[in-house]
Formats: C-alpha cells, structure tokens, sequence
C-alpha cells in the first residue's frame, strides 16, 4: 500500500533522501518539533516523550526501526521497515525504499492502541481521506510515544500551528497566486448583477451585522436598510435572506438561517424582506421557501425560540420541507459505511447490508432530490429562499448542487471553484470546525458535510460524464486538501477569519496549485457544446442510480478497483494524437520547405502525398536520406550561381524508371518521385534563399524527429515506475512525450518543448530525456544519432503509381 501525498507531489526525492538531506523547506516543517527541543532542552525532550530508545535526527525527526506494515487482506504480505515521525508527517519506508506510505498529520482522523500481541504493539490510524493503516511496532513503549505525539500533532492548538502556515512549495509559485481568482463582484457580474432588481450592498462591510457572512451582499433593491438589519436580527446567527444565485428568467436562489420565531414570535421586516425578493423576479406572483430539515427537527427547534416561517404572516409564499437530516446523524452515518468499508472479507450479502443499514447513500440521494426541486423551480421561474437551522450546512449543499445543475459554467474547473468560493466560504460554511482542525473543536461539531457535497458532484458526473470538465481526480484533491490545511483557502470558519489572519499573504492558495497542474484533472469526455443541448441537468434520482463511491471510500484498497482507469487510458490517447498533429504540422512545414526549395506546387504536393500507399518496398534506411540531404544542404552539389541542378536527388534503388503515365519526367528531382509534376510552379531555390525559420539543416531535420515518440507504452501492464515507486489504482501515470515510457509524478516533473513540435509548448517529459535535450550540442553527429533510428518508410516510385 502505498500513499503518495498531494502535498508532495512535486518534491523530486523519495522519502530516505528527504529525511537525509532534509526538505527544501525543512527548517519551517521541522519548526514545531524544534521550537519544543529548544525550549525545553534534549534531556527534558527525552523525559517528555519516553523517546530514548528510538533514533532521533538533528532536524528532530524520530526514526522507529523494524516496525511492520499490515495488509488487512493478507498478513502474509505484511512489510517491515523504517517509521519516521516528523513535524508534518508520520513516513513508513520499507527497507529497499520501494515502498512509501506518507500520513499527513492533519489528515489523522483517529489514533488507536490495539491489544498487544507477541509480535509487538498495534497502532491503527484511521485518515480523513479513507486511509487505514495499522502498524506492529517492536516496543510497546515506542508505540504510546508516537500515540501520543499522534494526537497532538493531528489537532494544534493554534490556527498557527496548522500546516499551511509552515508549508513552502517546492515550485517557483508565489503566494498570492491564486487567491485573486475569484471576485464575487464578477461572479454576479456574470450573472448581470447589478440590475433593476437587485443591488450590491455594503451594509456588512465591517461584518457588523452579520460575522459569518461576506462583507459584499447582493439583496433586492427594493429593500430598504431598515428592512435588512430588521431581518437580520431576526434571523439565527444575523443571517439575513441573500441572493444565492440569479437565473436567466430572473429567478432567483437565495439562502439565510432559521428565523428566530419561537411558537408566535412575528417581525414584519422579516415579512417584508421576504416581499422584496418576490417582487425582484417579475415573472412568479409567488415564490418558495425550502427548509431542508425535516419537519419534525424544525418543530423542534420552537422550543429554544428558533423554528420556521409562520405561513399565515408570510402571503403569496409556499414552504416545504424537504427532509434532510442533521450534522449528527450524517457523521454517523459515515462512521458505519467506513465500518462496513473495513471488513476484511465482507460477504455480498453482509456488504450490501451495511451499506443499506448506514444510509449514506440516502442521505446522498436526500440532498440531490432537494436540489432537484430548487433548480426545477429556478427554471420554471420561481424564486426560492432555502434555509436549515443556521444556514451554512445544508443550505450550501443544496445551493451549491443546484447552481451545478442550473448552469454550465459551474461545471467546469473554474467555475466550480468559484462556486466553492461564493457558497462555501463567502456564505461562511464552518470548515475548523466541521472538518475538526483544531484541539478545541468538539466531536459533536465535526460532520462530513463537505464530503457529502463531493460525492454529490460526483454522482452527477457519473450521470453526464460529457457535462463536466473535470474528473474524479480533481474532486479528490479538493476533498483530501480541505483536511490537509496545507493550503489557507479552507482555513477558517468565515471570510471574516480569513481576513483577520491575514492568508492571503501567509498562506498559498489551493487553486494556484491546481492551477498549475491543470493536465491532471481534464476530464477527457467533456464536451463543450453538451452545455447546448443540456443547459439544465435532470439527474435521475430513483434509488437504483447511486452508486458507491469506491475511488473515495475504498481508494487505497489493493484489488478492488480495475486494473485500468478509463479515464485516465482516454487522456494518454487524446495526448498522444495530440503529439502526432503536432508532429504532422511540423513535417508538412518541412515538406513546405523543401517545395519552395525545389519549385514545386504545395497543393500537388498535398494531393500526392495524401493519395500514397506505403508498401514493404518502399523502405529506405535513414542514411540514405541523409546522403540526400546532404546535397541539398552541402554547397558542393549547387550549379549555375547556386541553383540546384534538376538531376540531384533521384531515388530510384539502381532502377531507371519512366513515369509517364503519373506525371513524373525520367530526370525528375526528388519530390517529383514522391508524386509530384516536375513542371516547377516558381523558380528552383538555394539553400540560401529559404527564410530563416525555414532551416532544412541535416541535424535540426534528425533531431526534430529524434525528438518525439511515435510509439507510446500502453498503461495496462504498468505497475511501478522506473524509480521502483508502486502504481496504485489511485496514482497518475505520464507518459514521456520524448521516448514513450510511462512515468510516477517524480520522474516526470519537467516540462519542455520538443523539437518536433510544430507549436513549441512545453510537454512532459523524463529527467534523462528532458538533460539530453537541453544538453545537446548545437551540432550533433548525426550519423551516431541514426544508428539508434528505425528506418523510415519512403514511397517508392512503383507505390505512387
């Protein structure tokens, strides 16, 4: 099992010769570990910890030999080796350094002793990305320490004891970059906002009447001031009724909390706030209310002076409720499908159980019904107001999934960031909390509500794999990096948070990093032109079509998965006929060249070529071009003041042909025996000539074709990379545009333009391709460079006939 993180994708060592010669930000991750040391002293660290019988680096790093790494499946394939503990990350290394399995510490979920056993002390630690991993180590003594050190380090005291505030990239990206992607003011300018109806306000500027909202709202301009603070006191939390979201028909999706309305509590600012947003879409004389609780809960919740819209106080107003269940009980949920996930040899029948007994797919099925209903409405022209208990849970699941399937741009990568952007963050979804970063946050506070919004995404994408720009992979790095807190954007409970500690300037952004491996998360089946035919998505949402996520919940699970990722085989061949245009392009400007070299027509040319049947007889070795390109680009063979004599060049393997009847003359130049009429179109010209990025030079011609892999190795077969790492189902292969060959993210870091491209924009490609491209010298021997070349097929004369 191995677990190569995200947030080190891009180092360019393995995990001995980062521990040996330390990160490249090593002096900030190993901070924590190293202030503790300072401040207290070795001798009192010792004391501390009980780590005197393990190893313990400079740097701070603990190192627990002979520790052993259970596979669930089979503990005969149980493997020894080498646990290291540093500030950031818990790393078991096998003894050959082929097998690595990186724990984040924020994403540590929970940290369990087993019972002793003779072979030493279980440790089992159960991830936030599905990740169960158990450890045998040797002393019992060693495996309390790193338990406890564990629990530390998975939940910091301080917001600047998180990740993202020691992390350093590896990469020359800024920190500001990515934090200015998104603007809300052209997210709802995209929208036509401002308009007649609706207006931006500053009446949050200072978050003074509601601090976990934005400090720019959008409300209806026919609401005066007074009527928005009215409503807002009269709202849990001071979360006022704002615009979500605003359809091309003037409908609208708006969101706020619970009213504060107790068994007869009333505020007519409330009631007219309500009004206003009615009154902004024209089109409806009436328009929804969605409280996504179940009836029951919101009746419930009259008792502590909360509840729901009185029907009588609020006219030309329809309320449902739509059943979704609370944070709790969707945190237990996902606690029993993990459950049923970590049976070692679950029967059919007890898996199918399990996973009916836990519900999650209900709950899943629960929040994309009520979207549904939102979006039909919106479409039909009905505004709708949707709520929960404080507006930030449930509200933005629905609100989210809805503008999914009311609009195509938040279907793509761009758009769904700032979808996350506007309805997660902006509308102030509380991440510390609910994901549980921080020592401080109670148990009962955490709920999978972000996962639940992911894997609802995904369920659409199975439904309309042509809709969505992005794939699967890019779903699960935005999930697995909301728990890492290596990045600042999902820091914080509020805009306000962020705000006050300032990340945008101390932290990096998380969309600069997908930013910038954009290749990696192209979802190959997306189709511009489906947002014409299918501007609105219906998904189906009879039971039978949601379907268990097992790239999420099983995704480092040996043997469940297929030995192929389709989607991920669709990309490598849309990469490789990309190469081969790009190639094509290149050669048919050389043909081009050599044309206006020889005199002769580019569209005969074409004709000729295109029309060609390549046979068995019609191979030449490459030397035997490179004899004939060498009295093209020798100034031996020019005559007459430098034109080329109309005899040179003839291939005809020692046979004299008359080619009559295809337009060729017996004294044809070379093209004409590719199928070209020798009547030249413009005077013969010398090498001289041509322009200056015409360079017909033997070297650049061997190098350009040198340069790219016209066979590419097929993904099926590949388990490991060339560096011995492990591909898993959930590990992205590239291929080497150079030579072919598949590579791990580490191999293949480097990006280049090849000289066979007609575009030069930088491809990916292998360290040793990428050092002798850059060192090749300005003239090569090409004849060395032919020894390593297949031979190339040339028509011959009889072929063009």
């Amino acid at each position: 099992m191995t677990m190569m993180l995200a947030s080190l994708k891009c180092s360019n060592y393995d995990a001995k010769t980062i521990l040996k010669h330390g990160f490249k930000d090593s002096v900030e991750m190993q901070r924590k570990m190293l202030d503790l040391v300072r401040d207290v002293g070795w001798s009192t660290f010792h004391n501390i910890t009980h780590f005197k019988d393990m190893h313990i680096m400079p740097d701070g790093t603990i190192e627990v030999e002979n520790v052993r790494l259970i596979d669930r499946f089979n503990s005969k394939k149980s493997s020894n080796g080498t646990l290291y503990l540093t500030a950031t990350h818990l790393i078991f290394v096998d003894p050959q350094g082929k097998q690595e399995t990186w724990i984040l510490h924020m994403h540590v979920a929970s940290v369990e002793k087993l019972a002793l056993t003779t072979s030493g002390s279980p440790l089992q630690i159960k991830c936030k990305t599905f990740l169960n991993v158990t450890f045998i180590i040797p002393r019992e003594r060693d495996c309390h320490d790193i338990y406890c050190s564990l629990m530390k380090l998975a939940k910091p005291a301080n917001f600047e004891d998180l990740y993202a505030f020691q992390y350093t990239a590896t990469s020359d990206i800024e920190k500001q970059y990515g934090w200015d992607m998104y603007s809300i003011e052209n997210e709802f300018c995209r929208m036509g906002l401002p308009n007649d109806n609706w207006i931006l306000t500053n009446i949050n500027k200072d978050y003074e009447i509601c601090d976990t909202y934005s400090s720019k709202l959008y409300v209806p301009k026919c609401a005066s001031t007074p009527v928005l603070v009215g409503s807002s006191k009269f709202r849990s939390r001071g979360r006022l009724p704002a615009l979500s979201y605003l359809y091309s028909n003037q409908a609208a999706i708006c969101r706020c909390s619970q009213p504060l309305s107790g068994f007869s509590a009333r505020c007519v600012e409330d009631e007219q706030m309500l009004q206003s947003i009615l009154r902004a879409n024209p089109n409806s004389p009436y328009m929804y209310v969605v409280d996504t609780r179940p009836k029951i809960n919101a009746m419930a919740n009259k008792a502590a002076g909360k509840g729901y819209e009185n029907e009588s106080n609020y006219t030309n107003i329809k309320f449902h409720f739509l059943g979704i269940e609370n944070i709790h009980v969707m945190r237990s949920s996902l606690t029993k499908m993990l459950e049923v996930c970590e049976l070692r040899n679950p029967s059919e029948t007890a898996f199918l159980k399990g996973l009916e007994d836990c519900k999650w797919l209900n709950h899943i099925r629960n929040v994309l019904c009520t979207s549904v209903f939102i979006s039909k409405a919106v479409q039909d022209g009905v505004s709708v107001l949707v709520h929960c208990s404080d507006g930030w849970d449930r509200t933005a699941q629905t609100c989210s999934i809805a503008g999914i399937l009311l609009d195509p741009y938040y279907r793509t990568i761009q758009g769904f960031q700032a979808l996350i952007e506007k309805e997660w963050l902006s509308f102030g979804h509380k991440f510390i909390d609910r994901c549980g970063f921080l020592e401080h946050v109670e148990v009962k506070e955490t709920s999978p509500i972000f996962t639940q919004f992911i894997d609802c995404v995904w369920q659409l994408s199975r439904q309309f794999p042509c809709a969505f720009q992005f794939n699967e992979r890019f779903l699960l790095t935005i999930h697995d990096h909301v728990y890492s807190c290596q990045y600042g954007t999902f820091i914080g409970n509020c805009e306000k948070d962020r705000v006050d500690l300032r990340l945008s300037e101390r932290t990096y952004s998380l969309w600069g990093h997908l930013s910038s491996n954009m290749t990696d998360y192209i979802n190959p089946f997306f189709k511009q032109e489906y947002e014409l035919s299918h501007p609105v998505l219906r998904p189906n949402t009879a039971a039978c079509s949601f379907q268990f996520w097992r790239g999420m919940y099983n995704r480092f699970d040996i043997g469940v998965h297929p030995r192929e990722n389709i989607a991920d085989i669709i990309s490598a061949m849309k990469d490789h006929t990309d190469s081969m245009e790009d190639h094509v392009a290149l050669l048919e400007k050389r043909v081009k060249s050599m044309c206006k070299l020889l005199g002769k027509s580019d569209e005969t040319v074409q004709r000729k070529l295109q029309g060609m049947v390549v046979s068995s007889e019609s191979l030449f070795s490459i030397s035997d071009l490179t004899d004939l390109a060498h009295k093209f680009t020798s100034g031996n063979h020019l005559e007459n003041d430098g034109d080329l004599s109309p005899n040179e060049g003839a291939i005809n393997n020692g046979v004299k042909h008359s080619d009559s009847e295809s337009g060729f003359e017996d004294e044809g130049s070379l093209m004409s025996k590719s199928g070209v009429d020798d009547s030249p179109t413009a005077p013969p010209r010398s090498l001289s000539m041509l322009e200056d990025n015409d360079n017909l030079a033997v070297d650049t011609l061997l190098m350009e074709l040198h340069s790219i892999a016209v066979d590419w190795r097929q993904l099926r077969n590949v388990t490991q990379c060339s560096c011995a790492a492990p591909f898993e189902h959930f590990t992205k292969k590239y291929h080497c545009w150079k030579c072919g060959n598949v590579f791990c993210t580490r191999c293949i870091d480097r990006h280049i333009p090849l000289p066979g491209h007609y575009s030069q924009r930088p491809v990916p490609v292998c360290r040793p391709c990428y050092k002798e491209i850059k060192h090749s010298p300005s003239t090569p021997d090409f004849r060395a460079v032919i020894a390593g070349l297949p031979l190339l097929a040339v028509p011959s004369i009889e072929a063009t006939q």
